[in-house]
């Protein structure tokens, strides 16, 4: 990413200042905390990793890219957002997702981001779902990025929200979650130098589980 001005608009999408709502889940972290099977740094870079590999560079990932592709024409935008509500099983994964994605068009529509406004008019409407992923690429083809810049940044996004919810819970330290971060680099650009899959599917059902039971925990910091 050496244009400037795309590197200015990806630091400005991707700073936690940004209003996006993308901050405000554990993905099913929490309660894999509370029942000990994520405790610290080693088993959180392979949950990292896993979610990583299993679902966001087959589902995702490829989501953004078509809603990237297609945001000119946004029956097919919200024909992808359609097909991720129909794979996202655990109903606290898709209403997060839908509402960090009506979060993020609020305020591109505010911003006049093209295509946003109408995209917010049809998931108000009944006409779209708001998917996180979709409204992604959406909108920042809207401001310039391209679809490289894209997936980076929605990657980049992803790993900077589990050790964020990490820190948060208190079993990693900022440094601890500094390291995991650098140690999944390699990861994350393998994966984005790599094929798009032919179809959307996931396997972590783990933390697919974990979501769905996140409502019965005592105590809950997060909303999933």
């Amino acid at each position: 990413m050496t244009d400037p001005t795309a590197l200015l608009t990806a630091l400005q999408n991707g700073d936690s200042f940004f209003p996006g709502g993308g901050f405000a889940a554990s993905w099913g972290l929490e309660t894999l905390f509370t029942d000990t099977y994520v405790h610290d740094a080693e088993t959180l870079r392979h949950f990292v990793q896993v979610q990583l590999c299993h679902r966001w560079a087959r589902c995702d990932r490829p989501a953004l890219v078509w809603a990237y592709r297609a945001a000119g024409e946004l029956e097919k935008v919200a024909a992808v957002d359609a097909e991720l509500e129909a794979l996202s099983l655990a109903r606290e994964l898709r209403v997060v997702s839908q509402r960090a994605g009506r979060a993020l068009l609020r305020v591109h529509a505010r911003l006049k981001t093209p295509r946003a406004a109408d995209y917010l008019e049809r998931v108000k409407t009944g006409q779209a779902w708001s998917h996180l992923p979709v409204v992604q690429g959406l909108v920042w083809r809207g401001v310039g990025l391209d679809a490289e810049q894209a997936s980076l940044l929605s990657g980049h996004l992803q790993v900077m929200a589990f050790v964020s919810a990490a820190i948060r819970l208190g079993f990693v330290s900022h440094i601890q979650a500094q390291l995991i971060v650098q140690r999944i680099h390699p990861t994350l650009t393998a994966l984005l130098a790599a094929p798009l899959p032919e179809s959307l599917s996931s396997f972590t059902p783990v933390s697919d589980i974990a979501m769905m039971r996140h409502e019965t925990q005592a105590t809950r910091l997060f909303a999933n």
